[in-house]
Parts: structure tokens; sequence; C-alpha cells
């Protein structure tokens, strides 16, 4: 028996907040802002990994960590994954040109 694993549809329970976080995630991940961003976390010294750190900097917005902390529990995590998602599609060059703050050390 071989079933395949299917991501659970989640309701948002603040599509108004959720979307306006959502839309300075996928800014930051834009072929033309990621290097930029990038440079960001270089210069504040964080990981790409760290998203309550990134967020709590303002790295992805000015009021992407305001609107956050309004979210709830759900719409926080479904937040992350997207963050989190999003990192791991980053084109390969500019990965590698950024090694350090994808590396675990």
């Amino acid at each position: 028996m071989s079933t395949v694993y299917e991501k659970p549809v989640l309701s948002i329970a603040d599509p108004i907040r959720f979307n306006a976080v959502k839309a300075q995630i996928e800014t930051s991940f834009s072929s033309g802002q990621v290097a930029e961003f990038f440079k960001s976390l270089v210069r504040a010294g964080l990981r790409v990994r760290d998203f309550e750190a990134v967020i709590a900097k303002g790295l992805l917005g000015p009021s992407a960590a305001s609107e956050y902390v309004l979210l709830g529990n759900a719409d926080q995590g479904q937040i992350r994954e997207l963050y989190l998602a999003s990192l791991e599609r980053v084109a390969p060059e500019v990965r590698e040109k950024f090694f350090k703050l994808y590396a675990y050390y």
C-alpha cells in the first residue's frame, strides 16, 4: 500500500494580516530582492533559518513583525512554513554566494 502525503489545508483565521506578512516575505525572496535581503541578514549577523530573529529585526519589511505577532498560532505556523519553503527555493547561485547564511554551525 502506497499513499502520498498530502499537506492538510488549514484555514487562515486572519487573512488580511496573513496576506500582508506573506506579501512581505514574497517580496524579500523575489529574484530582484533576495540578494539585498541576504546582505541585510549578513549585516545583522543572522542565519537565514532563524525566522523569529529575522522578523523581529524588521528585515522582512517595516510592518511584518507587528502584523506577525497579532496572528494566531496556526497562522504564525503557516507563515513560518512559507518563509522556510521560500528560502529553499532560492536560486542555487545565490545560495552558494551566501553559503554561510545557510550553514549549520
